[in-house]
């Protein structure tokens, strides 16, 4: 008997989930061995990335039968992370994104390039799994950690709340029960397996850019540590 999708997805990607989640930059910020630009230059790629799945979910999958039963507003977290970096780094910060004083990871670079030039329904709906059932499970500890080892104000930290979302276990239950009455082919099912294993592979490559240029990147984000 096949396995529900949402019980496949979280053992296919047990193994790229713990990778990413063991990086060397993620268990450093968490553990307060950072600084606030660490931070800020975290939610500059952030930025990067939802806005490319944001426009790519929007403009060609909206009514899709795959990413139509999942797609709720309340989920977008563009809107957030605009306001987050206003405070963070100030009302220019879009300036600074298009002249490169805010730098963009070259990891960044090409997640944010797969999403929009390489999209498919499953890629899409596999990248809508792994990054907003991922920011409903562990957004608020995060939030909490940066917030206490480097006072990064709690208007500021937006990213992790989800306004209209009072109950997130009741939610992401709902949300797997969503996943699991779609109807999808083998090779469908496969390639939203494969897909959420690659999506994980890009945030672990992200954080590897961010750890990599630490010194010169997170100064320049803009945020003193």
């Amino acid at each position: 008997m096949t396995a529900p999708l949402s019980q496949a997805l979280r053992e296919a990607t047990a193994s790229a989930h713990t990778s990413a989640e063991r990086s060397a930059f993620v268990t450093e910020l968490v553990e307060g061995r950072a600084c606030a630009a660490a931070f800020t230059a975290l939610a500059t790629q952030h930025l990067l990335v939802y806005r490319a799945l944001e426009d790519v979910l929007r403009t060609h999958y909206a009514d899709h039968p795959l990413l139509a039963p999942l797609d709720d507003r309340r989920l977008d977290r563009v809107p957030s992370l605009v306001h987050d970096l206003e405070v963070l780094v100030g009302p220019d910060h879009e300036v600074r994104l298009a002249d490169g004083r805010l730098p963009i990871c070259v990891a960044t670079s090409a997640y944010a390039t797969t999403l929009r030039e390489r999209h498919t329904p499953e890629m899409v709906l596999a990248n809508h799994y792994v990054r907003y059932l991922g920011d409903l499970s562990g957004g608020q500890v995060v939030a909490r950690l940066v917030h206490r080892h480097y006072g990064v104000p709690l208007e500021g930290l937006t990213f992790y709340t989800f306004a209209g979302i009072e109950r997130p276990k009741v939610y992401k239950d709902r949300y797997r029960d969503r996943l699991d009455r779609l109807r999808l082919t083998d090779a469908q099912r496969e390639a939203v397996l494969a897909a959420a294993v690659e999506s994980f592979r890009l945030n672990e490559a992200v954080f590897a850019d961010l750890s990599a240029a630490r010194t010169p990147l997170h100064c320049a984000a803009g945020v003193g540590g």
